[in-house]
């Protein structure tokens, strides 16, 4: 199997990282670089739990390949918060009640930062549109939904 040396900036910070090429960004990002907070649901795409943002753009880190990631920028749940701080889409979602279980929730939490990046006050629409690719089992999306307005009006 083929290894490739990578260079890729996570959370701010530039790592040199050894991959095999059929390692997912998901794989690298909990195996390689012990950050954990970006979850395996699915391994197919279908769930958003694994979702960073990339460059600017939300995308399924199981879905990747980390060998394509050379020279990217990664955002995963872990650099949301800053000096002990949460971010205002952390805070708003807890704030409305999010959250339940928690599995779905770093990945929503990714999907709505990068709308919310794009586009600081999307329509309901807009929301449950960039949120389409999450599934969350508890909570029934409403409070999620009021998550995102609430972090958009922070």
């Amino acid at each position: 199997m083929a290894f490739h040396r990578i260079t890729i900036t996570v959370n701010g910070e530039t790592e040199l990282v050894d991959v095999s090429s059929n390692m997912t960004l998901l794989q690298m990002l909990r195996d390689k670089l012990a950050l954990t907070g970006t979850k395996n649901g699915c391994a197919a795409g279908e769930c958003g739990a694994c979702t960073v943002i990339m460059n600017g753009e939300p995308v399924n880190s199981c879905m990747v390949l980390a060998a394509e990631c050379d020279g990217a920028q990664i955002t995963t749940v872990e650099g949301l918060a800053h000096d002990d701080q949460l971010d205002p889409v952390q805070e708003a979602i807890i704030a409305q009640g999010g959250v339940q279980c928690g599995y779905c929730t770093p990945g929503v939490l990714m999907s709505a930062k990068a709308l919310l990046e794009r586009n600081p006050n999307p329509s309901d629409y807009e929301i449950r549109d960039a949120l389409v690719g999450n599934l969350c089992r508890c909570t029934g999306y409403l409070s999620i939904i009021d998550g995102v307005k609430d972090a958009a009006s922070r």
